[in-house]
C-alpha cells in the first residue's frame, strides 16, 4: 500500500515539475496593470509559447476614455490547458494609428521649479575667497526663503533684500525629500546680501526624438528624466521648449569614456514645447514637424508584448541622416512599475561602430525597432562597454505621451 502511495506521490511530483518547469510564472506574475496590447501581439504570444506550453492568453476588451481621447482598455485572462484561467491582468489596447518615427537629435531646454545649485563653493567676493559651502550641494533646488517662493533668479535678489540680520531659511530639494536650514549670508562691495552661489533657474542639454503622434502631434523623447547630474533626482520644471540642432561633432565611446554627440541649437529653431520631465523621458507637443522629423517615416507602436530577444533596430541621424542600424536585443526585463531599463541592447551594426563607438551620449531617445514596431527608446550606455546599453519599453512612454 506504501509503495503504491509513493509511486503515486511521485508521478504528482513529475507532472507538477513539467507543469511549473513549462510555464514562465515570472513572465505571468510581474506584468503591470494597464500595459498596452493588441490581437496580434497576443496570437503571436500564444503561438510562440510566451508563457509556457500550457497556458495561452485570451483578450477581452470594452471602451473607455482618457483625456480628450478615446482608448480602449480590458483584460487579458491566462489560462491553464486553455480553460482553467490562473490570472486576469487589465490592459489597454493599442492605439490603431501609426506615429512618425523620430531619431533626430533634439536640443531642449527646462525652467527648473525652483533655483539649481550648480556649485557647491561659495564665492565671498568682498574677500576675494571660495569657500566649501557646508549646508548647500550642487544639485539642490532651492524652493523657498524665509517663506518666500523661488520660482526665477529674480526672486532670490527680493528675498535677500529684505533680510536684515544677515540670515535666512532655505527650503530646498535633495534625493527627492525636503529640507530646510539656516544659511549665512554674504555682504559684497555695494554692502547687499548674496548667497555666493552659483545657482540658475534653467536646466539644457540635447537628446533624440522617439516618436510623434501624426493626429496630435504629441511627442516622446529621451526615454529617461532630465536630471541635476549628480543624482537621479527628477529635475521639477515649470515649462519647457525643444529645438532642432545640428550635429557639429562625435565623441565616440570607449570603455570607461561613454562618448557624445556634440550639437548646437539656437533659440529660434523652436520647434515644440516640453509640458512633462518623466522617468521615461520629457512629452510635449510639436508646433512643427520641418527640420525634426522625416514624414515619410511611420509605423505602429508596438507593446512590450511584441518584443523579444533577438534581432532588432535603432533609428539615429548620427550620419547626418535618420537612418536604420542593427542591434540585438539581448534581454527584455520582467518590470511590474514604471522604469527607465526594460530591456538590455547591444550594437552589432559595423557602420554605427565605426561612426559613434556604440552608444553615446545625446543618443538618449533613439526609436528602436523590431519587427517594424517601435517597441521602445536607447536610454543609457554601459560604461564599461559602449556597444552595450539599456532601453525602455515603448508604452511605458506611450502611457506619458497620451496622459499629458
Amino acid at each position: 500500500m506504501n509503495k503504491k502511495k509513493n509511486i503515486f506521490i511521485i508521478l504528482l511530483f513529475c507532472i507538477a515539475y513539467i507543469l511549473v518547469s513549462n510555464i514562465a510564472i515570472t513572465s505571468m506574475i510581474k506584468l503591470p496593470s494597464n500595459f498596452y496590447v493588441n490581437y496580434e501581439e497576443v496570437e503571436n504570444a500564444n503561438k510562440e509559447n510566451r508563457f509556457g506550453q500550457f497556458v495561452n492568453i485570451s483578450l477581452e476588451e470594452g471602451e473607455i476614455k482618457t483625456g480628450d481621447e478615446k482608448s480602449t482598455e480590458g483584460e487579458v485572462v491566462f489560462k491553464l490547458f486553455g480553460f482553467i484561467p490562473v490570472k486576469k491582468v487589465k490592459v489597454k489596447l493599442l492605439p490603431e494609428e501609426e506615429v512618425y518615427v523620430g531619431g533626430n537629435p533634439i536640443g531642449l531646454s527646462l525652467q527648473t521649479e525652483g533655483a539649481l545649485v550648480v556649485s557647491d563653493t561659495t564665492i565671498d567676493a568682498s574677500m576675494s575667497k571660495i569657500n566649501k559651502n557646508k549646508i548647500l550641494k550642487s544639485g539642490d533646488i532651492i524652493t523657498k526663503i524665509n517663506n518666500q517662493e523661488i520660482k526665477q533668479l529674480e526672486d532670490i535678489d527680493k528675498a535677500l533684500h529684505e533680510s536684515s540680520d544677515g540670515k535666512v531659511n532655505i527650503k530646498y530639494r535633495r534625493n527627492n525629500s525636503e529640507k530646510s536650514s539656516e544659511v549665512d549670508l554674504i555682504k559684497d562691495k555695494d554692502g547687499n546680501y548674496k548667497l555666493g552661489l552659483w545657482v540658475r533657474d534653467d536646466i539644457s542639454g540635447v537628446g533624440t526624438l522617439t516618436f510623434v503622434k501624426k493626429n496630435t502631434l504629441e511627442y516622446g523623447a529621451l526615454g529617461h528624466a532630465v536630471t541635476n547630474g549628480k543624482s537621479d533626482d527628477i529635475v521639477p520644471m515649470t515649462e519647457g521648449e525643444i529645438y532642432s540642432c545640428s550635429l557639429v561633432n562625435i565623441e565616440r565611446g570607449e570603455k570607461n569614456n561613454p562618448g557624445e554627440l556634440r550639437c548646437v541649437f539656437v533659440q529660434s529653431n523652436k520647434k515644440g514645447d516640453v509640458t512633462k520631465n518623466t522617468k521615461v523621458g520629457i512629452y510635449g507637443k510639436l508646433d512643427k514637424l520641418d527640420g525634426i522629423v522625416d514624414q515619410n517615416r511611420t509605423a505602429m507602436l508596438g507593446g512590450r508584448l511584441s518584443v523579444k530577444p533577438g534581432k532588432a533596430k535603432i533609428v539615429s541621424s548620427v550620419s547626418g541622416i535618420a537612418e536604420e542600424y542593427d542591434i540585438e536585443i539581448i534581454k527584455a526585463n520582467f518590470q511590474s512599475k514604471c522604469d527607465d531599463k526594460s530591456l538590455v541592447i547591444k550594437v552589432t551594426d559595423k557602420k554605427l561602430l565605426e561612426l559613434t563607438g556604440g552608444i553615446v551620449q545625446g543618443m538618449s531617445g533613439s526609436p528602436i525597432l523590431q519587427n517594424g514596431k517601435v517597441v521602445g527608446a536607447v536610454t543609457h550606455v554601459f560604461v564599461s562597454d559602449p556597444t552595450k546599453g539599456y532601453g525602455v519599453y515603448s508604452d511605458w512612454m506611450l502611457e506619458q505621451a497620451i496622459n499629458q
